[in-house]
């Protein structure tokens, strides 16, 4: 379990029951500041569940979740977004009519006005971040294609680019190469490889060649539980986790 001092985010006991159905099971779970973690497991494990408490889109039953310290759970989705922590979801969601640029433009507001905030944008320092953006997301020749244009990847990309323009602290990812193509794949590494210490990921996933690309720490769910903790080649040689999960075949082969 990582220090309590060095926990960004701690998840204590977390249960959470649907009509009877125990989904997320006294769950505990820390994550430190800048860390890159995967979470694995089997279909139904939980996993996108436990993202789901985190954000606020689902309540507990039972049990913490703390951010910087303080308890989060009971707090509206709006609010916990408020407190730096940014989520995606398995589909994307951007604004299919704009262009990359406009979409980032609107991104980058805090200003709940966002549509008035999109005819006004400053430039200068502001145009600066937005090309920034691009450029770390791939996206720098993209700026002015209308999102409806892009490849599912680039879809993909701009979505990232969209959390992050809001800087949240920890960024909570679902599947984010579900449907991408291999060389797709290898460039979503390459993004969240430069993401690692800038910010705290959180990062649900099947592709385990993606996964041993990016982990540095892997957590295994499986019915709702924590089952092992470790590196790649840590969890691919857990007795337990090649029973519940993997198979004989290894990480590598999930």
């Amino acid at each position: 379990m990582t220090p309590a001092r060095e926990q960004l985010l701690a998840l204590r006991q977390v249960t959470v029951s649907f009509q009877g159905f125990v989904a997320v099971d006294r769950l505990d779970l820390a994550v430190a500041p800048g860390e890159l973690r995967c979470l694995i497991g089997p279909n139904g494990a939980g996993k996108s569940t436990t993202l789901d408490l985190i954000c606020g889109k689902s309540r507990i039953t039972s049990g913490e979740i703390a951010f910087h310290g303080a308890p989060i759970h009971a707090l509206k989705e709006f609010r916990i977004a408020r407190t730096g922590i940014g989520r995606k979801f398995q589909v994307p969601s951007v604004f299919r009519e704009l262009t990359v640029r406009e979409n980032l433009e609107i991104g980058s507001s805090r200003d709940p006005g966002v549509w008035r905030n999109l005819f006004r944008f400053s430039g200068g320092a502001d145009t600066e971040r937005l090309e920034r953006l691009a450029v770390l997301v791939g996206l720098e020749d993209h700026l002015e294609t209308q999102a409806a244009q892009l490849s599912h990847g680039q879809t993909q990309w701009l979505e990232i680019a969209l959390i992050l323009a809001q800087d949240p602290a920890l960024v909570l990812m679902d599947e984010p190469t579900a449907g991408m193509t291999a060389h797709e794949t290898s460039m979503t590494a390459a993004l969240f490889n430069r993401l690692r210490g800038r910010h705290t990921l959180v990062v649900v996933e099947h592709d385990m060649g993606f996964v041993r690309d990016i982990a540095e720490t892997i957590s295994v769910m499986h019915q709702g539980r924590l089952l092992a903790q470790g590196t790649a080649d840590e969890i691919s040689q857990d007795a337990k986790v090649r029973e519940a999960y993997l198979g004989s075949g290894g990480i590598g082969h999930a």
